[in-house]
């Protein structure tokens, strides 16, 4: 079932929220909270009913390793071989549906042996509740949980609004939530609050991401049947594919935040303008900030992080951003792309090292100076997701020559002046814009949550949107709301839902 669909919107999401209150306010928060944990298994069963006994026997494995773990750690004798059993068993499954065809296609280009796909269809979700589990199962070897029981386990992994596609949760981020009183108690100005960041997260979707996929699928669709575009073209679909992916993904994840709101459940936000990022290290602080934090907690620090010198902290930054690309999907375009970010990575924070990190920090800040940065990194950014969208190495280069003046190719779009003026419409969205959580700052107070250690380098503070676009309880605001709101779900009525982009990673 997809958020940007009416049975969802008119359907789903009323009952859902009806039933919830009307069990809280009769004072059974167990039942409220099996409520919820069974309209997340149906959630997902409309979606992908054949991987549902997958989802269910990944859950009940992972509670009873993780249930297991967390009895020897509270006797002080963590069990490592429990961890690395449980963490091993996830990955190996991920490894099955994501990867087994691509590991058998490259062993047959290698060897000439005529092997057959065996055409596994990957399960909706599976790569953020495999994480999601891995995380806790850490976190129980570490002491750092409680005796859950296991339908607070199973609301944890399952929650609808996070299920398909994130944000990437820790246990303690959600579960203690259920022990408290308020999120039973029906408020309408929480129901509001919560419509207003869903219905931001809808418009991003239907309307800005949505409405410049067309351009980027010419683009390469375009150059992987043959065409060779030329520059403007090529700027054209590699610019809509930036556009699209974040207003797609964060248009998701604020509606995933804006559901829990109106439960009144508090997710963690996943995005902070990323593209108003002065250096590539701030950069993966703003985007998906929950997968950045899991592979900075399991991945780099346990690696050593920075604190083995430079020359390791560069091949622990290499290591995580190449397994970060594998976590995308499985193809060498993924590869390509982490292994582009660590070197990214690892070339800004080299250059953090010669200049010294207080003072880059202080230039980035020097307003003169950091419209520059923030163009620099974007400009690497959009030539990374070139790579991510294409469907091999070879149309990535095609595109990519053609960026910068050397394809000589055809013009691949009509009325090139209406797409440019789109698109410029949209970046100024980008850079100039406060986001959904800077907007809607009175009653969500949500913050900034990049933090010293993701990846490197110090997080800055957050800084409120302009104060005419705080969102407040007014009629006014109210009318805005609901204008967003009837333009989504108009443009709704001109085509079919399409899936989120994440929903394939």
């Amino acid at each position: 079932m997809l958020f940007n669909s009416f049975a969802f919107i008119f359907g789903f999401m009323p009952l859902v929220l009806l039933g919830f209150y009307l069990l809280g306010r009769l004072r059974w928060r167990r039942a409220a909270l099996l409520w919820l944990g069974a309209a997340s298994l149906l959630f997902y069963g409309i979606g992908d009913y054949q991987h549902l006994p997958l989802l269910l026997a990944s859950i009940a494995f992972n509670f009873a390793v993780g249930t297991a773990i967390s009895r020897r750690a509270a006797r002080g004798r963590p069990n490592g071989i429990l961890l690395a059993f449980g963490v091993t068993v996830d990955v190996l499954v991920l490894g099955w549906f994501k990867y087994a065809d691509f590991v058998l296609g490259n062993i047959a280009a290698a060897t000439g042996l005529a092997i057959e796909p065996l055409g596994i269809t990957l399960p909706v979700g599976i790569s953020f509740f495999t994480f999601t589990q891995i995380a806790y199962l850490a976190d129980c070897w570490r002491g750092e949980t409680r005796t859950y029981r296991p339908h607070e386990y199973f609301l944890f992994v399952t929650y609808f609004p996070h299920l398909i596609a994130g944000p990437i949760l820790l246990h303690k981020d959600v579960i203690p939530q259920f022990w408290k009183e308020r999120p039973y108690r029906f408020e309408l100005a929480r129901i509001l609050v919560g419509l207003g960041i869903f219905g931001i997260g809808l418009f991003k979707k239907v309307v800005l991401a949505d409405g410049v996929a067309p351009y980027a699928e010419t683009l390469f669709g375009g150059v992987a049947a043959g065409a060779a575009p030329d520059l403007g073209s090529a700027w054209i679909g590699a610019l809509a594919y930036t556009i699209q992916l974040y207003f797609d993904f964060s248009g998701y994840s604020d509606m995933a935040v804006g559901l829990s709101h109106m439960l009144g459940f508090r997710l963690p936000v996943n995005f902070w303008s990323p593209y108003q990022a002065a250096s590539i290290i701030e950069f993966w602080r703003r985007w998906h900030i929950t997968l950045s934090r899991f592979l900075a907690d399991h991945l780099y620090k346990p690696l050593g992080g920075n604190r083995r010198g430079a020359r390791r902290r560069h091949l622990n930054l290499m290591i995580t951003m190449l397994v970060g690309g594998l976590w995308h999907g499985a193809g060498w375009t993924f590869v390509a792309w982490g292994a582009l970010h660590g070197l990214y990575l690892v070339i800004n924070h080299a250059w953090r090292g010669m200049i010294g990190g207080t003072a880059v920090d202080r230039l980035l800040h020097v307003p003169a100076l950091r419209p520059a940065s923030v163009l620099v990194t974007f400009l690497a950014v959009v030539a990374g997701w070139v790579i991510f969208r294409a469907d091999s190495m070879a149309v990535a280069g095609t595109i990519l020559q053609a960026m910068v003046g050397l394809g000589d190719g055809e013009r691949l779009f009509s009325g090139t002046g209406a797409a440019w003026i789109h698109l410029a419409l949209l970046l100024a969205i980008l850079f100039l814009a406060p986001n959904t959580f800077q907007i809607m700052r009175r009653y969500a107070p949500y913050r900034f949550e990049g933090r010293s250690g993701t990846l490197g380098g110090q997080a800055e503070a957050a800084r409120p949107g302009p104060g005419r676009l705080t969102w407040r309880m007014e009629p006014g605001w109210a009318l805005a709301t609901g204008l967003v709101l009837l333009v989504a779900v108009l443009s709704m009525l001109t085509s079919r839902p399409s899936p989120f982009l994440y929903f394939q990673f």
